[in-house]
């Protein structure tokens, strides 16, 4: 399932910090199984991607006062 973003703003700072360090972890792993071959899912590895990009989105409106 994808995160959107109307769901990601809904999240507080402290939330969002922690869910972009577990989709971190997560891309970590997925490049790891992804290499050694274990990966059966490739689009996962996109997708947790392109949360942490929304998640990190997100967080510099919020810093730049949007």
């Amino acid at each position: 399932m994808s995160l959107r973003i109307p769901e990601v703003r809904q999240k507080t700072d402290d939330e969002l910090a922690t869910m972009l360090d577990e989709r971190a972890r997560e891309r970590l792993n997925l490049r790891f199984r992804q290499a050694t071959g274990e990966l059966e899912n490739t689009a996962r590895a996109r997708e947790a991607r392109r949360e942490i990009a929304r998640i990190k989105t997100v967080l510099n409106e919020r810093a730049k006062g949007s």
